[in-house]
């Protein structure tokens, strides 16, 4: 059996989507386009790692603090990436700074507070 590997099957929701729309458009007004497509290639190398190794991911300590285990954490500094996974499926919810107010953020996106 080497070389078989379960693959799972990567989403995003149009959250997601939009998330790296915006971060696309911050660097490009604050940076430079070579820049933000570079911060954007990354993202969706994380993004698709992680149909290989989804479990791999850490619990946001901002949801862990209110007792939720189901989302998992990615980074690519200093973005994170939350994502649940879902039978042999990854789903995407969230792409965003974290150096932004996550508890605010997932509340938002996550529990629709």
């Amino acid at each position: 059996m080497a070389g078989t590997s379960v693959q799972f099957e990567v989403l995003l929701t149009e959250g997601a989507e939009q998330d790296l729309e915006a971060i696309h458009d911050y660097i490009c007004e604050f940076d430079c386009v070579a820049n933000a497509i570079h911060a954007l290639d990354a993202l969706m190398d994380v993004v698709q790692s992680l149909s290989k190794f989804p479990e791999r991911g850490s619990y946001p300590k901002e949801l862990v603090g209110l007792g939720i285990k189901e989302y998992r954490q990615t980074f690519f500094m200093p973005y994170r990436v939350i994502y649940r996974v879902t039978g042999s499926q990854v789903i995407i919810y969230l792409i965003a700074d974290g150096r932004r107010d996550m508890q605010t953020v997932l509340a938002r996106r996550l529990l629709g507070a």
